[in-house]
């Protein structure tokens, strides 16, 4: 049995949040931000990926926009911003310039980047190696016209039935 086989999928965070000692919940905050030092490198990635395919003929590949919410979208503004009574002075959870930060800017930026690079990553892999796994199904929101494999007649043939006729990579199983 996997550790998480019963929690139906959801991670538990809250139920446990106000028993962990302060200095341990102050820790996982320095952590939380510690990633922002990677975040070029992500990006430099990302694009690196991006030109990759549209160099080797990719096109109507989404671009990292495409991934970041819209700002109209954010219910919170600065005029609005809830924040939380803090416990101690040096809490930033009582400002709102901090909510704002993180939940306009941080957190969206953050998780767009992480979704762009993964769904890049995926186009890759279904271009380089349509092989099935018991994972691949998850690549489907990267499908493509047609893979490395596809496009040459002698090779489709060397094909197991389930890579060639995968519509993740073969976009004849959609007629």
């Amino acid at each position: 049995m996997k550790a998480c086989d019963s929690c139906n999928g959801r991670a538990v965070i809250g139920k446990h949040h106000n028993n962990v000692p302060v200095w341990k919940r102050a820790i996982g905050m320095v952590l939380v931000y510690l990633p922002i030092v990677t975040l070029p490198f992500v990006f430099i990635s990302a694009y690196l990926t991006y030109y990759h395919l549209i160099l080797i003929g990719g096109e109507n590949i989404k671009k990292f926009s495409d991934f970041l919410p819209e700002r109209a979208s954010h219910r919170y503004t600065m005029k609005n911003q809830i924040t939380m009574d803090a416990s101690f002075m040096a809490s930033l959870s009582q400002y709102r310039l901090f909510w704002i930060l993180n939940c306009t800017w941080y957190c969206p930026v953050s998780v767009a980047l992480m979704e762009w690079h993964a769904y890049l990553v995926k186009l890759v892999e279904n271009w380089w190696c349509p092989f099935t796994h018991e994972k691949k199904e998850g690549y489907s929101n990267a499908k493509i016209d047609k893979s490395f494999w596809h496009i040459y007649p002698e090779d489709i043939v060397k094909l197991n039935e389930e890579d060639r006729d995968n519509p993740i990579w073969n976009d004849e199983q959609d007629k």
